[in-house]
């Protein structure tokens, strides 16, 4: 991924896509392009052209679609608990695992969609209201600290997209781990290295921070424990723990997945050289294909609209996908890189290149005529 690679030439040992035509650029030595003039104009206005559209289109939009879809998602989830609850005490075995099922679901769906858009605010427009549900997700659903999450995630992940030391998607690196043992069985001890790693971080926080964490992920932990034992009928501490740890656990391999599938091996940037928000985006972000389970579970921001999501991080899963049509004819027209590659193409890619893409440190890229 050298300087002014063209992004329709696919990356050795992957297979990812680009819709993007060889633009009004002259070749310059050693395969650079120098751009014409007024072009550079061009380049101040794009972003801004794009979200005039957007705009307009999240303006038409109703409320059910702007966030009731994706608020009725959440709750389906949450009333999928109580007979999740109640199958986990039956003496039939179908039953039992049926349950098991249900509450892997719901967790699935609130632990990540959830904390995902809470911690965007993109389940309300007030921002007491919006506070109040990051907390509530995060904390008490997704046994993590709100403060901590969304400082890492929007203030570092997404203002620093590719960005190597900050934003680089670095942070789900564990080099010292085999590939196998990585990408398959590790991400299975997510649920409980999540509220450690949250506890680790809560140093030089406020002490009313700390405090509301430690009581909020306790408080998450200790209803489900509370629920198998007094509704469910475990009779020992370790078989509810055990029950939490795989409904839990259940998607954390697809979810630390998709989340080095999609940055990581793309373009890397300086941190003094970074190219503008549009060029950034479309050439540091990667879109999976629709997927029924994945996309009601994790979102459509974190599957098939990533590259949306990056551009508008704000919209909720449902209006993300709304504009999709729009974001990648707009790039198109722009010839600019709309990046997409299956599930499988992707794990294969890191498997293979594993060393070069966990272990190594990446190549920056720059982008002639852009930077």
């Amino acid at each position: 991924m050298g300087a002014g690679m063209d992004m329709e030439d696919k990356p050795e040992g992957g297979t990812v896509r680009s819709r993007r035509r060889s633009g009004n650029k002259e070749e310059t030595g050693g395969g650079r392009q120098r751009s014409q003039g007024g072009e550079e104009v061009e380049k101040e206005s794009m972003m801004m052209e794009l979200t005039r559209l957007v705009q307009k289109t999240v303006k038409e939009s109703s409320w059910w679609e702007r966030r009731g879809i994706d608020c009725s998602i959440l709750a389906a989830a949450f009333l999928c608990l109580p007979p999740a609850f109640l199958l986990l005490a039956s003496s039939h075995l179908f039953c039992f695992l049926l349950g098991v099922m249900m509450m892997g679901v719901a967790h699935a769906v609130i632990t990540t969609k959830g904390t995902h858009l809470a911690s965007h605010g993109a389940l309300s427009e007030s921002q007491v209201w919006g506070k109040f549900w990051a907390v509530f997700f995060i904390e008490i659903c997704g046994s993590f600290s709100s403060n901590v999450g969304i400082q890492s995630h929007i203030k570092m992940h997404h203002a620093h997209t590719n960005v190597i030391g900050l934003g680089d998607s670095s942070v789900w690196k564990v080099p010292f781990l085999p590939r196998f043992i990585y990408l398959f069985l590790a991400p299975l001890a997510v649920p409980v290295i999540t509220p450690l790693v949250a506890l680790t971080y809560l140093r030089g926080q406020p002490a009313v921070c700390v405090l509301r964490t430690i009581l909020m992920v306790s408080l998450g932990l200790y209803s489900q424990y509370w629920l198998l034992i007094h509704v469910s009928g475990f009779q020992s501490p370790f078989t509810a723990l055990l029950c939490m740890l795989v409904c839990r656990a259940m998607f954390s391999v697809p979810y630390i997945h998709v989340n080095i599938f999609q940055h990581i091996g793309l373009d890397m940037f300086s941190p003094t050289r970074r190219p503008k928000r549009i060029y950034q985006m479309s050439h540091g972000v990667l879109n999976l294909p629709r997927n029924l389970l994945l996309d009601w579970m994790f979102g459509h921001s974190l599957i098939n609209c990533h590259v949306e999501h990056h551009l508008f991080p704000q919209l909720s899963d449902h209006m993300c996908l709304k504009v999709k049509p729009i974001v990648s004819r707009f790039l198109s027209e722009k010839q600019l890189p709309y990046l997409e590659d299956s599930y499988l193409s992707r794990l294969q890619t890191f498997f293979h290149r594993y060393q070069e893409l966990m272990v190594l440190a990446p190549p920056i890229t720059e982008l002639v005529g852009v930077q």
